[in-house]
């Protein structure tokens, strides 16, 4: 059985690298860390992994990126895959937008950038906890 996997999408390749450095050094070899550059390729990785029956248990997104905003991939995610628990990174989303997230999609926590390397880990801590 594969490790569950927790996948990171920003548009910013340095957003990427980093989450994957904080959250590999705070839960090591206990789960898979997937990057996706965009909600499409997001969405695609999303439904492999599904056809290949590893889950994806968490997913942390920025808002702002090229061709749909964060919420409204979230709340994709959610209509196909309710327990997926979804983190939003924003230094931008209005409140419509996260107020939406928390709505549709079931938002966990919404973390404003830049964001506390602890409290990420905090969060995702408590998010996989429930």
């Amino acid at each position: 059985m594969s490790k569950p996997i927790i996948l990171c999408v920003d548009d910013e390749q340095v957003v990427l690298k980093s989450l994957k450095t904080q959250l590999k050094s705070a839960f090591g070899n206990a789960y898979l860390y997937e990057l996706a550059e965009n909600p499409a390729d997001a969405l695609e990785l999303i439904e492999e992994f599904n056809d290949g029956e590893i889950s994806i248990i968490l997913i942390v997104s920025d808002w702002l990126m090229p061709g749909m905003k964060g919420d409204e991939f979230l709340v994709r995610v959610h209509q196909k895959f309710p327990n997926i628990v979804k983190i939003m990174l924003t230094g931008q989303a209005d409140e419509k937008a996260v107020k939406r997230a928390f709505d549709e999609a079931n938002l966990h926590r919404c973390l404003q950038k830049p964001w506390s390397e602890s409290e990420l880990i905090e969060t995702i801590k408590t998010a996989l906890s429930l």
